[in-house]
């Protein structure tokens, strides 16, 4: 903005239009602006500053919050004195703390059991059992352990379902409906499940690409030749697990969260809850699943009861929940101008003079480095070792492990190859880092968002059944990150050392040296770029 000192004019090249404020341009291209018209308020606004963004972006984060808080929220509690109705009140656990039950398991190839006379489906039947209790049981945890055979019938062996039906009830009562006098809705909880498990196998073709022969079972194969590659099995597992949560919380029907609000059950008379009654087979491996044939006519089957505390059940509940909704976290990262630059399509330079030309060009600071040459030995260096030892597991791979083709072949090599590429890429840093004695220029927080990614990648990869490559590519993230630690432990920042910024941790209180000025005296697009 203008001041009384200053000129009355400024050259602005407006090419003969009319400026914001009404004045012509003159011939030369240039707006005759005043001190008075430069203090219009109707002029042209100036640039929002920082303080400005950060509060609208806040005030818009504050407004989709409470859209999405209203949305979410539960139905509210009416006023008692308004002749809408009652207020409504939490409900409470129909079974109270120490209640005697009676523990109920069938065992039914139905999916709604009502067969209450059959003694053959009767499973397990457990009288007295404490509400609550963590004492008691065979091994002072409040836990109950029962083992039977069951003998299965030709429809199950042929891909037929079995369930199991649980029912607790207070002491004395009986779960059939049909027995007057020993039945009560609001003294019997149930709950069922299906105890078999259809899984997916394939037949995978392999064979040895020089000899042709295989290792795998004439019968698979005739087996895949009838039903096809894809067959669906149904799978055994002959341990489950039946909690009872002992919780009494005061839950508020429809304020419930979820997943939580799938396992508890209001009475619709009541208002009350059902004790929540929860299948556990959270650690039933996938490896200990076998398939049901027509070879097997009885299952093993080990139940086992066991209070369980809330926390814990959330636990659970959170980890087996499926959610219809699948939010991603998109790609927050952003790259500066110049990394961008840095893979861009030559147009000039076209191949043929119709495909642009891909460039790949390093910063220019980083070629007038030292780090360059130091990058390019250790690159050098790793190429000579760990290119022939991956030579060496091709022609291994070629020789003793079985494939479905060259195709799949050369796919297993050409992932083996990115391994080790990308061994060869991370790894020159620690060289680097041994060289200058110095790890100031390493972004720290990157690298510790990248170290608690891997650390899930190696959780995930021991746990879950992983081709061996991806589990020796997760230990070597693991290795080159305790190397990074252990440089950060013996390379000490040096305080005196001065950023590209022209400061340095030392105190700024103290007199400037003559050589401060050479390093900060940068033009200002210089500054804003650094």
């Amino acid at each position: 903005m203008a001041t009384q000192g200053s000129d009355s004019s400024k050259p602005s090249a407006s090419n003969g239009e009319v400026s914001s404020n009404g004045s012509a341009a003159t011939a030369e291209g240039q707006t005759v602006q005043t001190a008075e018209n430069a203090q219009d308020p109707q002029q042209q606004q100036q640039a929002p500053n920082a303080w400005q963004v950060i509060k609208g972006v806040l005030f818009r984060i504050f407004i989709i919050w409470a859209i999405s808080s209203w949305f979410r929220r539960g139905p509210s509690t009416p006023d008692p004195n308004t002749p809408a109705g009652a207020p409504r009140v939490p409900s409470r656990n129909l079974f109270p703390k120490d209640t005697l039950m009676d523990l109920y398991v069938y065992v039914s190839q139905e999916e709604v059991f009502t067969d209450f006379n059959n003694t053959d489906a009767l499973f397990w039947f457990n009288r007295d059992l404490v509400y609550g209790d963590w004492t008691t049981g065979e091994s002072g945890d409040g836990c109950y352990h029962h083992n039977k055979e069951l003998e299965i019938s030709e429809k199950v062996q042929q891909n037929g379902s079995l369930y199991i039906h649980v029912f607790f009830t207070k002491s004395g009562f009986h779960p059939d409906p049909k027995r007057k006098g020993q039945y009560r809705r609001l003294a019997t909880v149930h709950s069922s499940r299906m105890l078999n498990k259809f899984k997916r196998r394939k037949f995978l073709k392999t064979k040895n690409l020089l000899t042709g022969e295989t290792e795998a079972d004439p019968e698979m194969i005739k087996r895949a030749e009838s039903h096809g590659p894809v067959e669906i099995i149904s799978h055994w597992h002959p341990n489950l697990t039946i909690n009872m949560v002992d919780d009494h919380t005061a839950w508020v029907k429809g304020s419930v969260p979820p997943p939580l609000d799938q396992y508890v059950k209001f009475d619709a008379v009541s208002g009350d809850y059902y004790p929540i009654v929860y299948f556990n087979d959270y650690w039933n491996l996938q490896k200990d699943y076998y398939p049901i044939n027509e070879s097997l006519t009885k299952l093993p089957l080990r139940l086992t009861y066991c209070p369980l505390s809330l926390w814990r059940w959330q636990l659970y509940a959170a980890q087996n929940a499926r959610s219809p909704w699948n939010f991603l976290p998109e790609d927050t990262y952003e790259q500066s101008d110049e990394d961008q630059d840095s893979v861009k399509l030559d147009r000039e330079n076209k191949i043929a003079g119709i495909l642009p030309r891909l460039i790949f060009k390093d910063k220019s600071t980083y070629v007038e480095s030292s780090t360059k040459i130091y990058d390019d030995m250790a690159f050098r260096y790793l190429s000579w070792l760990l290119y022939p030892l991956f030579g060496c597991y091709a022609v291994y791979s070629l020789l003793y492990v079985e494939h479905k083709g060259w195709y799949s072949w050369v796919l297993s090599m050409l992932y083996g190859f990115l391994l080790t590429f990308g061994f060869i890429t991370m790894t020159p840093q620690l060289f680097i880092n041994y060289k200058m004695k110095s790890v100031a220029h390493l972004p720290w927080r990157m690298l510790t968002y990248k170290a608690l990614n891997t650390f899930i990648d190696d959780l995930f990869a021991f746990v879950i059944k992983m081709p061996m490559m991806y589990r020796i590519g997760c230990l070597r993230d693991d290795v080159v990150f305790f190397i990074y630690l252990y440089q950060r432990w013996i390379y000490r920042v040096d305080p005196n050392r001065v950023n590209e910024f022209g400061t340095s941790g030392l105190d700024h209180t103290q007199n400037n040296t003559a050589e401060t000025p050479a390093v900060t005296d940068k033009p200002e697009g210089e500054k804003k770029n650094d």
